[in-house]
Order: C-alpha cells, then sequence, then structure tokens
C-alpha cells in the first residue's frame, strides 16, 4: 500500500478507496431508500427516484412492521439465539483455549488435534444426526436447541483461535503471576482475559455475525414460534410474494443490528486481526 501510495500519490489512492467505498455502500443505501417507500412507488420507479422525489419517504413502513407479529417475534427469537450462542462460546472457547495454552494435563495435545480436526467438518454433515438426537431430547424446534446447536460448532474455531493468542503471551508474565501466589483462575481473569480482549472481541463479531445471518440451522431446527428473522424474512417471500413494504425494513433492521455490533467493537476487532502480524 505505501508503494501504491508513492507511486500515486496520496490523493489518487484516496479518491480510489472512496469510489469502492461507495459501490459497496450502494446496496444498502438502496435497501434503506426501499424500506421507506411505498409499495406502490416501489412497483413503479427504482429507489434512486426517491433522491431526487423525497416525498416518497416516509417511515410509515417500519411504524407497520412493529404491529407485524411474526417479525417482531422473529427479532426477539434473533437476539435469544444471538447473544446466548455468542456468550456461551465465548466463554468456554476462552477457558478451554487457556488450559489448551498453559495448563499441563495428559492428553492435551491429542485432544486439541482433535479440536483442530473438527475445524474441516461441515455443518451440514451433524444437521440430521443431531435433529435425531434433539427430537429424543425434547430441544427440537426450540430456542435452546439452536443454541446448543450454534455453540457445538462454533466452538471448535473459537479454541483454535484464542489458544494460538493466548498462546504468544510471554511465558515470564504468567510464571510471574504464579510465583506471586495468584491461582490459575485469578490469572485467567485478572490478566489472560485483559490481555486477550482483541482477539476474544474478533471472536464475538465472528460468532454473532455468524448466528446472527444463519437460515440454514434454523431452517431446520426451529419450528414457527421459534424461528429468527432470516427464515421469518423468507417465509414472508414465500407467502406474500413481492411485499416489498415487509421485507425491505425488515431486511433493514437484520442487517443495521450486525453493523451497529461490528462498529461497537471495531477497535478491539482490528486489534485482533493484526495481532500476530509483522511489524
Amino acid at each position: 500500500m505505501n508503494a501504491i501510495r508513492r507511486g500515486l500519490g496520496n490523493g489518487v489512492v484516496q479518491a480510489f478507496l472512496v469510489v469502492i467505498g461507495l459501490v459497496w455502500l450502494t446496496p444498502l443505501a438502496g435497501l434503506l431508500l426501499s424500506s421507506m417507500r411505498s409499495s406502490q412507488d416501489s412497483s413503479s420507479s427504482g429507489w434512486w427516484t426517491s433522491i431526487t422525489s423525497p416525498g416518497q419517504l416516509s417511515l410509515d413502513n417500519y411504524s407497520a412492521l412493529l404491529k407485524n407479529a411474526g417479525i417482531t417475534r422473529a427479532f426477539w427469537n434473533t437476539v435469544l439465539i444471538s447473544v446466548p450462542a455468542t456468550a456461551l462460546v465465548v466463554v468456554l472457547a476462552a477457558l478451554a483455549a487457556y488450559a489448551f495454552a498453559w495448563l499441563d494435563f495428559p492428553g492435551r495435545e491429542p485432544v486439541f488435534l482433535v479440536v483442530v480436526a473438527l475445524l474441516v467438518v461441515p455443518v451440514q454433515i451433524g444437521l440430521l444426526p443431531v435433529a435425531k438426537l434433539f427430537g429424543a431430547l425434547g430441544l427440537f424446534g426450540t430456542i435452546p436447541g439452536v443454541v446448543l446447536f450454534h455453540v457445538a460448532y462454533g466452538l471448535p474455531f473459537a479454541v483454535f483461535l484464542l489458544r494460538n493468542y493466548f498462546a504468544e503471551m510471554p511465558k515470564e508474565m504468567l510464571e510471574a503471576a504464579r510465583m506471586d501466589g495468584g491461582s490459575e483462575w485469578r490469572i485467567f481473569t485478572r490478566l489472560v482475559l485483559p490481555v486477550g480482549r482483541p482477539a476474544i472481541a474478533s471472536l464475538a463479531i465472528f460468532q454473532f455475525l455468524w448466528v446472527w445471518n444463519d437460515m440454514l440451522v434454523a431452517l431446520l431446527f426451529a419450528d414457527p414460534s421459534s424461528q429468527p428473522l432470516t427464515v421469518e424474512l423468507q417465509s414472508q417471500i414465500r407467502q406474500f410474494g413481492s411485499n416489498i413494504d415487509v421485507l425491505a425494513p425488515g431486511a433493514f433492521v437484520s442487517l443495521i443490528v450486525p453493523v451497529v455490533v461490528f462498529f461497537a467493537f471495531q477497535r478491539h476487532f482490528v486489534q485482533g486481526v493484526m495481532a500476530g502480524s509483522v511489524k
């Protein structure tokens, strides 16, 4: 990037990046404008016409969306699925990663190799066996069942990511804490977690985005009373066809929540991604 800047100049590079950013933001802007137009306007003209005719825009679609029982129920179902699935993966993965990185116990390396091997197992392979298991346990079609599936399939990557990050911490730092009388739990909570905050934040963002935007798992494991927003919007398409006045605001709400979460943790996310890079 520095070589490109020297060759073309900062102004040209910045202009190019602005153009790329505008191209990427165009679909988001189109979705936002479409979500504030009536179905009649959407069927008669493109969303870009509202730029020159702002009178087409209103919040009536969002008001109707709040009164749509199916959408609001699906939104809260998505929250009830995404938040526990993210929190459980982060907590369990952090505990396991610390054990794999700094605790000596029998079979540590073979068990970690099994965890790494699980990374290559496709989600589709476990759908039917887990569905049968959940049916026997009474978890099929429930929010806890969907959460458990996401936790189970999110843990291998989470443990692998955090273990590699924790293992790069200076060994002398942990030994000094142990010499001062710190227990493993105190070292983990007061030392490892604060230092590993960037990696943990990155993991939380990845896991939350994956669960929030998931539709495959929810289609199989959730029933109509527990289905998330992605499945509800898909069913709206099947049931009503081109009801853009419902789909556009619903899709924008489904999109804006992960965007807000990402920007809330952006600083830690960048630190986590850049961790271990060549300086």
